[in-house]
């Protein structure tokens, strides 16, 4: 199975860019998503970048990650890494239907 590590680019080369990851600090392979500024979330594989994302996205992600880590030690309570599924599900618009 492989994952996608949100990484956030600390310095960048013409191919490869330092970058940090949940504390660990990677190598990763840019030519994909070409160079990238310093701050930019990227999605990994394999210490490659496949993707430019969004520092909100990366934080969900993160978030997930962590949640796997803690089910990995046996935790059972995961409402800390989800904060989104302490409501009710909700149909999208398009499946909701109206009756006169």
């Amino acid at each position: 199975m492989c994952l996608g590590i949100p990484a956030q680019v600390v310095e960048c080369g013409e191919h490869y860019a330092r970058c940090r990851s949940r504390g660990e600090e990677l190598r990763i392979d840019i030519r994909l998503v070409g160079a990238q500024a310093p701050g930019t979330w990227l999605l990994c594989f394999l210490d490659a970048a496949r993707e430019v994302i969004d520092a909100e996205r990366a934080a969900a992600i993160t978030a997930a990650l962590s949640a796997l880590a803690a089910v990995n030690a046996g935790e059972t309570d995961l409402s800390a890494f989800f904060a989104d599924l302490d409501r009710e599900p909700q149909l999208p618009d398009f499946l909701r239907t109206t009756h006169p």
